[in-house]
């Protein structure tokens, strides 16, 4: 192995590979290594300036190493940027310090230069590559040694009921409801990222943790050493990036549905909320407003005068958002243009096609600046220009009609080597533009992230799921773990996407626990996919707004006059939190502290919290205990240090105690601390 010692910047060279780790910000290494001849200068998710540290870095040759001899006896290097130490020795295992004390190491177990003391005859490295035949690619598997009783968190939104990843595989892809964010966060006080963009799968095994990636050029990751989670989680967004503010005019109630077909609808929806004396902050326009995908305009049989709808939203104080896909239909007047000008996904083998649904369809690539300044032009023109507000990126992993990622290929390359920031550049269409030429305040809906997208104004919402209880926990656990991965404008369909029968009491239960937690969460948001599906088209067209189906209405008043009830006494508490939210917000912005936030988060030192996945904190102020089953009306609930008031009934408890609570369909649990 040679050492040398670059600026600051510790360079590790053996059997063709480069290894480079350096300083990137407070108590924080990058950690790069490559079989090609240089790195490739991506820096991906670390897109902010760090605060310039430079590392200390010694070098030890054969016999001058004083420490443990399987660190250093045949040579070694030290690397120290404040808490934070790596060192590495020989034959290029990492091992990884806080304050002098291991918490993450390589693992190895070959011949010459192990440090375990386990056998050494299974020729199983640290780091291997294989080379992606014909191409530049490798593929990587990273291996670190377990630590035994490490509890992880983060990595983004994974449809399960862990929140606790520790002994879970991951893929790490991008699809439906599954959003790949690969920051981690470890209870042993350090944070990883996982700097690379490809497709590939993560193992938080009890023998090892293995990273793969199916082709890439380079390993990156990003770690980071701190006393908190919020400590932590301020690294971390100090080098990918802080969301932006969020507007105060949308910190209440959207409504949305499956979906409104006409101008006419929407207006007549808007125009009830405010008879009711209910002010909603933005009306979604659904999918299917359109011509054919890739129009990016509205049917102008059903939608006869956007700018005057619009206006009249605006007249209400409602903003009002349109949902655009990234797919491009052979039908559409944009496609062959598109094709042409090479904006559009390539496919490796077979027919040019990337999506199915209601059309023969090719999805766009926007990692082409070209791409993305065409689709901007067309859905200013169409939409913009009347007045929207914002966009609605939906099917934004993008949406395949069959994941076979080694299929595809985008202007940066191929699907396998970059395909989870797909989402990112996507919302990049819009916020890139809207940024400069609005008011400074972006805010699109995205069902997919990438890390540092908390920083291109994406809500994200956790994409086309169940409506059942089962999935409304699991919403949870991936809420608190997209939070914990930076991502904190997080929100969920109110109620499940898919309903076979809104008129079924045990879906309206369900409803009613779903819309009581996202009154406790980032963004208020009704949505879903409501059944039957008894409601007859408005036309007999092969296309455009009118032949595809609706779902049933999704308005407050729409479940009957009890559930009305409580959903407008939970609408009025949602509202009275309006000055808290905005702090919560605030804080998003300032240190990257998400909204809904893990028990652990707040109180760390109670290793009870660590436990705890069925119960939050809504911010530092509110203790939130959903309900997650049918017919449940009490629950237990765990109070850490501190004296607590019970909503209900305004007892107060003091803390570091078990209860159970009464939950009344009327009411979900929750304790104020004071």
């Amino acid at each position: 192995m040679e050492f040398l010692n670059e600026n600051g910047a510790l360079i590790c060279m053996r059997q063709g590979e480069t290894l480079r780790i350096e300083a990137w910000g407070k108590d924080s290494f990058r950690i790069r290594a490559t079989m090609l001849h240089e790195f490739t200068g991506n820096n991906w998710a670390l897109t902010e300036k760090t605060d310039g540290s430079v590392a200390d870095v010694k070098i030890y040759e054969k016999g001058e190493w004083d420490g443990d001899p399987l660190l250093g006896a045949e040579g070694c290097a030290v690397i120290t940027n404040g808490r934070i130490k790596a060192i590495v020795n020989w034959v290029g295992i990492i091992s990884l310090y806080k304050d002098d004390e291991l918490f993450l190491r390589e693992y190895y177990r070959s011949y010459g230069g192990t440090i375990s003391k386990e056998s050494r005859c299974l020729k199983t490295i640290n780091r291997e590559w294989k080379g992606v035949i014909g191409g530049s690619e490798f593929s990587l598997n990273l291996k670190f040694e377990s630590n035994d009783g490490e509890k992880l968190f983060g990595m983004g939104q994974y449809q399960q009921p862990y929140m606790n990843l520790k002994g879970t595989s991951l893929e790490l892809a991008q699809r439906n409801s599954q959003i790949s964010v690969p920051f981690l966060l470890s209870n042993l006080g350090y944070g990883l990222l996982w700097n690379n963009p490809g497709v590939g799968n993560v193992s938080f095994a009890k023998n090892y943790t293995e990273w793969t990636m199916k082709a890439t050029k380079e390993m990156d990751y990003w770690v980071t050493v701190a006393d908190t989670p919020k400590a932590i989680l301020a690294n971390y967004t100090n080098v990918s990036g802080h969301a932006p503010k969020f507007p105060e005019d949308l910190m209440g109630l959207w409504q949305c549905k499956l979906r409104y077909r006409t101008q006419e609808e929407v207006l007549s929806v808007a125009r009830q909320y405010q008879k009711e004396g209910i002010k909603i902050d933005q009306i979604v326009i659904d999918f299917f407003h359109w011509t054919v995908q890739g129009d990016w305009k509205f049917d102008k049989k059903y939608w006869p005068d956007p700018k005057a709808m619009v206006d009249e939203l605006h007249s209400m104080g409602i903003k009002v958002i349109v949902s655009v896909w990234p797919s491009v239909d052979r039908k559409s007047e944009n496609f062959y243009p598109m094709m042409e000008k090479g904006l559009l996904i390539k496919t490796e083998r077979g027919a040019a096609q990337t999506y199915d649904y209601q059309g023969d369809c090719v999805e766009i690539d926007p990692f082409n600046p070209k791409t993305r300044e065409y689709v901007w032009e067309v859905c200013k023109k169409n939409y913009y220009d009347f007045g929207i507000d914002a966009f609605w990126l939906d099917n934004s992993e993008p949406d395949y009609g069959v994941y076979d990622f080694e299929n595809y290929r985008y202007f940066a390359g191929p699907a396998l080597e970059v395909s989870n920031i797909y989402p990112q550049m996507y919302s990049r269409v819009f916020y890139d533009k809207m940024s400069k030429i609005g008011d400074g305040t972006v805010v699109n809906l995205l069902r997919c992230a990438w890390a540092g997208s908390q920083k291109y104004g994406n809500v994200v919402w956790s994409g086309d799921i169940p409506s059942t209880f089962e999935s409304f926990k699991d919403q949870l656990q991936a809420g608190l773990n997209m939070g914990i991965a930076g991502i904190p404008w997080w929100t969920t369909d109110i109620g499940g996407f898919m309903t076979d029968d809104v008129n079924d009491p045990d879906f309206r239960q369900l409803l009613i626990r779903w819309y009581q937690f996202a009154v406790y969460s980032a963004v208020l948001r009704m949505h879903g996919d409501r059944g039957p599906y008894d409601i007859p088209p408005l036309d007999d067209r092969d296309f455009g707004g009118g032949y595809l189906h609706t779902g049933q209405p999704n308005e407050l008043w729409s479940y009957g006059e009890e559930n009305y009830k409580i959903m407008k006494k939970y609408y009025d508490i949602r509202i009275s939190m309006h000055d808290y939210i905005k702090k919560l917000y605030d804080e998003a912005s300032g240190n990257g502290s998400p909204l809904i936030r893990t028990m652990f988060y707040e109180f760390p030192n109670d290793p009870k919290c660590w436990e705890l996945d069925d119960q939050y904190m809504f911010g530092d102020k509110y203790l939130v205990a959903p309900i997650f089953e049918l017919n449940s009306f009490e629950r237990e609930v765990y109070l850490p240090t501190g004296k607590w008031k019970l909503t209900s009934t305004g007892q107060v408890y003091d803390g570091k105690l078990k209860l159970k609570v009464d939950a009344p369909i009327d009411y979900m649990p929750v304790f104020e601390k004071i």
